[in-house]
């Protein structure tokens, strides 16, 4: 095929999914869904007749996007919402992804007649979940989830994938190596983990030390930086005998606790690569499929996904939360938006390159499964959500034509502000206002409008104020606006 044609299609591809995303946000449709249908549309069964069965390159473009995908969710995890649920978190990405693993490969021995390995390697595979979908569906609906719900299920999502990998490798070894037992798994669990672990927290220093000190002349410069340091952070602790995965997450997260220059540039720019990852890995699975294999095995895969669903992650949620004070109504709401992503699929692959007998039933099955769980849950979240009361309108965020970027040796941030309509301070100049020294009004949203503000500027009910800010005159600022609800 001529470089001509696969830019071609590589373009018309990428244009459709991205379009596509708009139904995803208007219908409530997953958009995981439309990105596989776009990839198997244009796949050799469908209008596009793209021949693809090459599932060797299709595991390393996985990976590949994984690593970038992985990082991004590490960089946009806020640690103080997160440090709260840490423990519960750990517990759902370890142990629960062991016990869906556990629970779904003894339910596949029976209904498609596998070995206990067999059957384990496929709990193994679809065991990690994917909120991303689910946010992204809450988003379309202008919702969100209660109470530490969000920061636990991003965290979950973000931190199981590592484990799933493990028991995925894991198993195929034991099906594969000669004298490979399951003790053997126990000390290559803690060298796995822990190596990973290691790399990913002294990558995060390196990674932040270069930023901090390279001082380069293009701004443009330190994405191609960042991209380096995480491909060396995967390959390092995959030499070394590491979770390279778990490397990357943490290397992600240990980055976005820090301050530096350039961060929101670099936060956007990964959060676009992590965008063309998840289209270039969902549609080249999307091509690898036959959907004529799926038919047979359709039902099969409904009645594993209806036990994965309503037994497998219902069970492990339950017994990893235990200890901790959490209602039913919040676990069963954990349990419900187990949806299962990627990840499942590209670790579908992974028998194929392996030599396992009967890969494609694992591929076909696993794909299903997927497809299945994103439709059944992933629509249903919104009602779900409203049905346990763990609903609540999506906060909303507005767009300023000004960003502050806070880096160290600056104690401030740009916080908005919002004035009450039986403020004193209605129908007051700002410079008569009692506003803190160091406390500054950077601009002023009202009706649609924003108005730079100067000292003669009139204050009225309802206004947003876009204030910079450090915490202690911020509250000073909010308690003579008699707003009290950023304290």
């Amino acid at each position: 095929m001529l470089i001509e044609n696969i830019l071609l299609w590589a373009a018309a591809l990428m244009f459709v999914s991205v379009v596509s995303s708009k139904l995803s946000e208007r219908f409530a449709v997953p958009v995981l869904l439309l990105f596989l249908a776009i990839g198997m549309l244009a796949g050799s069964e469908g209008i596009g007749k793209i021949y693809f069965d090459n599932a060797q390159l299709a595991k390393s473009i996985g990976i590949v996007a994984l690593i970038f995908i992985i990082f991004s969710g590490g960089l946009d995890t806020d640690w103080k919402d997160t440090k709260s649920i840490i423990w519960p978190g750990i517990l759902l990405s370890t142990l629960g992804v062991l016990l869906t693993a556990i629970i779904t490969g003894v339910f596949a021995v029976y209904i498609l007649k596998f070995t206990l390995l067999q059957g384990l390697l496929l709990g193994s595979i679809v065991s990690s979940t994917d909120a991303a979908a689910v946010f992204a569906i809450l988003r379309s609906k202008r919702i969100s989830l209660k109470k530490s719900l969000k920061p636990l299920l991003e965290f979950e999502s973000g931190s199981n994938d590592p484990m799933a990998v493990f028991l995925t490798l894991g198993f195929i070894g034991l099906l594969t190596v000669r004298n490979m037992n399951f003790a053997s798994l126990v000390p290559r669990f803690v060298m796995d983990m822990g190596i990973g672990a290691l790399v990913g927290f002294f990558m995060a220093k390196a990674i932040i030390f270069f930023v901090r000190n390279l001082k380069l002349d293009y701004g443009g410069l330190y994405p191609v930086v960042t991209i380096s340091l995480v491909l060396f952070t995967y390959t390092i602790a995959v030499l070394l005998k590491g979770n390279g995965i778990l490397a990357v997450y943490l290397a992600g997260l240990g980055l976005g606790q820090s301050e530096f220059s350039n961060k929101k540039m670099i936060a956007k720019f990964h959060d676009g690569l992590a965008w063309i990852c998840q289209i270039a890995k969902f549609v080249t699975l999307g091509l690898l499929v036959y959907p004529s294999h799926i038919i047979p095995l359709i039902g099969a895969g409904l009645l594993l996904t209806v036990l994965l669903m309503v037994v497998a992650r219902p069970l492990s949620v339950f017994l990893c939360l235990l200890p901790f004070k959490m209602g039913p109504r919040e676990k069963s709401m954990i349990a419900w938006v187990g949806l299962r992503g990627s990840v499942p699929i590209i670790l579908a692959i992974f028998p194929f390159t392996a030599g396992i007998p009967q890969a494609d039933i694992y591929f076909n099955v696993v794909f299903f499964v997927v497809i299945a769980s994103v439709f059944i849950q992933g629509t249903s979240i919104p009602l779900v959500s409203r049905l346990l009361k763990l609903d609540i309108p999506l906060a909303f965020k507005k767009n300023y034509p000004i960003e502050f970027e806070k880096t160290e040796g600056i104690d401030a941030e740009l916080t908005d502000v919002i004035v009450p309509y039986n403020s004193t301070a209605v129908g007051k100049m700002i410079r008569d206002l009692n506003v803190p020294e160091k406390c500054l009004i950077m601009l002023i949203s009202r009706d649609d409008k924003f108005i730079i503000p100067a000292g003669p500027t009139i204050i009225e009910g309802g206004d947003v104020l876009l204030v910079l800010a450090n915490k202690k005159d911020l509250i000073k600022m909010q308690h003579s606006l008699g707003n009290l609800q950023n304290e």
